[in-house]
This record gives C-alpha cells, sequence and structure tokens, in this order.
C-alpha cells in the first residue's frame, strides 16, 4: 500500500554505500544537495556559454555533447560529482540492448539451422520421390515373381533407410525449436515496448520508476505518477471488445500526444497506463491530468453511428525515495479507484501517511 515504507540502501555522493541507520542529519543533507546542485549549476551555465561562443544553437543534443566534451577540463571532485549523477539516469540501455542483440543473433542463427534441416528433408523426399519412380519402372519392366520380389525388397531397404535419416533430422528439428522459442521468451522478457499501444510496457515502467526515486534521493526534487484508465462505466456499457480496444488504444494515442518530452508514457495492463512525470510535483500534476481529462472528453469516437464521449479516470501519487516502485504504482492506483468512486471529479491524489 501507498503508507508502507520500505527501508532502502543509501548512495552518498562519493560512491559508497551507507545504511539508514548512517544517515546524515536533515540540515547535513541540505548542505549536501545544495553544494551538489551548485556545481552542476555553474558547470551548466559554462556549456550554455560556451555553445553561445561557437555559434550553436543551445539544442538538447549540441547540449548534451558539450556537457560530455567539458567535463574533462574540470576538477576529479566536481567530475566525480557530476559523473555519479549521470550514472543514476543512466538505465544501462546500451548493456541491455547488447544482451538483446546476442539473444537475437542467437535466435537467428537457430532459425538458420532450422532451415537447414528442412532443406536436407526436402532434398531426402525429393529422392524418395525419385526412387520410387525408379522402382516402379522396374517392376514394370519386370519378368516374373523373382524379379519383383527382389526390386520389393530394394525398395523396403530404401524406405527403411530414409525413415532412418528423417527421424534423426525430425529429432534434431524439434530440439532447435525448442531451443528457439526459449530464446524468443528470453528476447520477450528483455523488450521495453509493448508493440500493441506503441508505448513503454510495465517492465520498463518500474524500472523508470526505481531510477527516478534514486535520483529524488539524490538531488531533492519533486516527480509524480499518474495511472490512467477508461472509466469503468464507459467499458461496462459497451460489450463490443473490439470498440473497447479501439477506445483503449485512442487513450495511448492521446496520452503521446499530450506528454512533453521529458514524461514517460508505459502501459501497466488490464486497460490501464501509467505516465511518469519528472521534475512535476502533485499540483503540476493535476494540471496536466486536468488538461489530459479535457483533452479526451473533447475528442470524438464514433461507435458505428453513435458518437461516444471519452472519459477516463486518473490517480495521482508523487514519488518518494522511501516507497518502492510497486508501493507508489499501488497508491496512483488507489487514487485512480478513488477518482472513479466520485462521480463530480475525473482525478483524485492519493493519500500518504506522514
Amino acid at each position: 500500500m501507498a503508507d508502507i515504507l520500505r527501508s532502502r540502501t543509501r548512495r552518498n555522493i562519493t560512491g559508497t554505500q551507507t545504511t539508514e541507520s548512517v544517515t546524515p542529519k536533515p540540515m547535513e543533507q541540505k548542505i549536501v544537495v545544495e553544494e551538489l546542485e551548485g556545481d552542476i549549476e555553474a558547470y551548466a551555465k559554462e556549456v550554455l556559454s560556451s555553445l553561445i561562443k561557437d555559434g550553436l544553437p543551445p539544442t538538447p543534443n549540441n547540449f548534451s555533447l558539450y556537457f560530455d566534451r567539458h567535463l574533462d577540463d574540470k576538477s576529479q571532485n566536481t567530475r566525480k560529482q557530476i559523473v555519479s549523477i549521470l550514472e543514476l539516469e543512466e538505465s544501462n540501455e546500451n548493456e541491455n540492448s547488447m544482451t538483446l542483440e546476442q539473444n537475437l543473433k542467437s535466435g537467428f542463427s537457430s532459425i538458420r539451422d532450422i532451415l537447414g534441416v528442412i532443406a536436407n528433408l526436402y532434398k531426402n523426399m525429393n529422392l524418395m520421390t525419385k526412387i520410387l519412380e525408379k522402382r516402379k519402372e522396374e517392376l514394370q519392366a519386370s519378368s516374373g515373381v523373382n524379379d519383383s520380389l527382389s526390386i520389393t525388397a530394394s525398395l523396403e531397404s530404401d524406405i527403411s533407410k530414409l525413415n532412418s535419416i528423417l527421424k534423426k533430422q525430425s529429432v534434431n528439428i524439434k530440439s532447435m525449436y525448442d531451443n528457439t522459442a526459449d530464446i524468443i521468451k528470453t528476447v520477450e522478457s528483455e523488450t521495453i515496448f509493448d508493440n500493441q499501444f506503441g508505448v513503454y510496457n510495465k517492465r520498463y515502467l518500474v524500472a523508470k520508476i526505481e531510477q527516478e526515486s534514486a535520483l529524488i534521493q539524490k538531488l531533492n526534487h519533486k516527480s509524480s505518477l499518474i495511472m490512467i484508465e477508461l472509466s469503468k462505466d464507459l467499458k461496462s456499457s459497451i460489450t463490443n471488445e473490439k470498440a473497447i480496444l479501439l477506445m483503449t488504444k485512442t487513450i495511448a494515442r492521446l496520452l503521446l500526444k499530450t506528454s512533453r518530452r521529458s514524461d514517460m508514457v508505459a502501459y501497466y495492463g488490464s486497460g490501464i497506463f501509467a505516465m511518469l512525470l519528472k521534475h512535476t510535483d502533485i499540483n503540476s500534476a493535476k494540471k496536466a491530468s486536468e488538461r489530459l481529462c479535457d483533452l479526451v472528453s473533447s475528442s470524438n469516437f464514433f461507435l458505428g453511428d453513435y458518437e461516444v464521449q471519452l472519459k477516463i479516470s486518473i490517480g495521482i501519487t508523487d514519488i518518494t525515495e522511501n516507497c518502492s516502485a510497486q508501493e507508489i504504482i499501488v497508491s496512483s492506483m488507489d487514487a485512480m479507484e478513488k477518482a472513479y468512486n466520485d462521480k463530480e471529479v475525473d482525478f483524485a491524489v492519493a493519500l500518504r501517511k506522514t
């Protein structure tokens, strides 16, 4: 639940780990965070000035390029502090991509082996057809029973040999198929994208919440999570499952349309979406939810000759360092249920114990 807190291992700015039992006093934490933010702010200004001086537009790509380039000129202590934050923002995407690519190559190799065995099967079946045609001609040209028996015995021998070969190749195909199926399952478990709705999947959502929680612990900023679901009243009034799916896809499209570059939209499952709002407090998340509800309700959706007004329920919660990703998700879903039960509102904020 939202009010269940779980102890977490903390990491200080030097990279070593300490436990909750030796957490610095609030004033000490504030000083450390302010010093860290001050170093980054000063460095960011230097990067921006360098971009302008060189006549380059301060686009995200150019800023990122100059950010990395000028980092080598900083002191070891400053560089260490900034790199520690960059490491938190990274999600090992390169390593994940490498593992995924290796699994895909293994899968392609296995499929290639299967195709090779199938090609041999085809060759052997074609050979058997030619043997049968030859034996048939020999039987037609035979002059007696003895000749026919000899040809039949020869045919039985040919069939027996081919049958033995086919059995071995069938066993190989089954083994290769099982191996390929395992690889495909592994690839599916490592994906971060939901193909049905064109957004990120649950696995990636949980990972990003955990990552954002660690950043909040480091930088002490505010971020929020909202969970979105098509109105249960609307879903219960429509029995056409295909229509419900189309409505759900429309919600996904609208979420992508209204989200910022820094936001992350994901499909949690069972018709529920999530949007991770980075550097967004509860009040700003409420405003974003209100805009989203207005956008959805003003979108046209036709079911046959009837126009259906789409309606959603949204649950809002803040992302904190002392709650797990699952606790944060449950908190937002509880708020979503609260919004659904209150017919006068479309969104609600999770209540937490202090």
